[in-house]
């Protein structure tokens, strides 16, 4: 159970309030510049969103729910999901099985409907109807990897036809020896051969069709990629193969990254940003390193808990912490992701904010 400690006037700390739209807790006090919120802002000149730190938002989820099901049958997957993707980052979406993370990625792929809220893609709505022209431009732009390599591959087409197929879709190829050399290149990039081309996905091993599915991905010149926890079905030697590759073409061709995994110690590896999703709403968003230094929110200690530990006599004695979700009491003050600092946020209300706050700032223990 949580034990709150009382505020008194020696342990005041700032909350900044007056820079977040939708997240306001304890609006009368104010924060060091330093610690304001981001917040998006508008560029007349390019139209593309800028934050404060003059970063380009290329991703933006703002408030959205997902249901599945009408009537009685009615389900909520995500609840009032919210947070902003830069330009060059991997942000990554952590969370149990059945969170919500692979439901929030199929929605910024359009193939989930949101029944409230909006998705924008560099300052341009994306969610909701969009003419066919939008839909041609915005599948160039962003691409998906899927988590299971056998089941998003066309076995009845080569790998030629298959990294290819956007190609012919979008006439992106000067004539067949332009696409022929596209293809092989990218091939050759992703860590296979030519000779591969001729050949159907069941000839290769779950490693090789990643590899032809992020091949597939690439060959598009995608700005955005959602990578749906595109190593939980693999060896855990041919998981740092992947993930290697998936940092190579971010610097090399500046590819931003939403990466959905369940793995905590995998999204350290790859990800500058870290949100955390507990049964469809977002409890914790920091990076990478803040979340795993000052893991806040009891759901995220849990998932930290969690992770293995190479050592077996370590990983036989240590105590894990179980999430009990009946700790928080909302009857009285509702919850909000808030703003605290520290490029931090979590979700709770303004008892629990306090709290969490003094455990950030060193004034009390967990």
């Amino acid at each position: 159970m949580f034990k709150f400690k009382k505020k008194t006037e020696n342990e005041n700390v700032e909350l900044n309030s007056s820079e977040v739209t939708s997240e306001q807790v304890a609006p009368n006090k104010e924060a060091a510049p330093s610690e304001v919120a981001p917040e998006l802002v508008f560029k007349n000149v390019s139209n593309e969103p800028i934050n404060k730190d003059n970063r380009e938002v290329v991703v933006s989820v703002q408030h959205v729910d997902i249901e599945f099901g009408r009537g009685k049958k009615r389900f909520k997957a995500v609840t009032d999901a919210s947070f902003d993707i830069y330009k060059g980052e991997t942000f990554s979406l952590v969370g149990e099985s059945g969170s919500g993370k692979t439901t929030i990625g199929r929605a910024i792929m359009r193939i989930n409907p949101c029944a409230a809220g909006n998705i924008y893609f560099k300052g341009k709505r994306i969610s909701g109807k969009l003419s066919n022209e939008e839909k041609r431009e915005f599948t160039k732009k962003i691409q998906m990897v899927f988590q299971d390599p056998a089941a998003s591959l066309n076995e009845r087409a080569t790998i030629d036809y298959i990294v290819s197929e956007g190609l012919y879709n979008f006439h992106l190829y000067k004539d067949e020896k332009d696409r022929i050399a596209k293809v092989e290149k990218i091939i050759n990039e992703v860590g296979l051969l030519p000779e591969h081309l001729t050949r159907y996905p069941h000839e290769f091993s779950g490693g090789q069709r990643q590899r032809v599915g992020l091949a597939r991905a690439i060959v598009m010149e995608p700005e955005f990629i959602v990578a749906d926890e595109p190593i939980s079905a693999l060896d855990v030697s041919i998981r740092a193969q992947i993930l290697n590759l998936l940092k190579k073409f971010q610097e090399e061709k500046g590819l931003t990254y939403l990466f959905i995994a369940h793995d905590l110690s995998i999204v350290r590896f790859i990800s500058d940003r870290i949100a955390v999703i507990h049964k469809g709403r977002i409890v914790e968003i920091a990076e990478s390193e803040e979340l795993f230094n000052y893991p806040l929110h009891p759901y995220t200690r849990s998932l930290m808990s969690a992770i293995p530990v190479p050592d077996p006599q370590i990983e036989k004695n240590k105590t894990l912490f179980v999430y009990d979700p009946s700790i928080h009491d909302y009857s009285v003050h509702k919850p909000e992701l808030v703003y605290i600092g520290h490029n931090h946020y979590i979700y709770g209300n303004e008892e629990e904010i306090q709290h969490y706050m003094a455990i950030r700032e060193g004034k009390i223990s967990e």
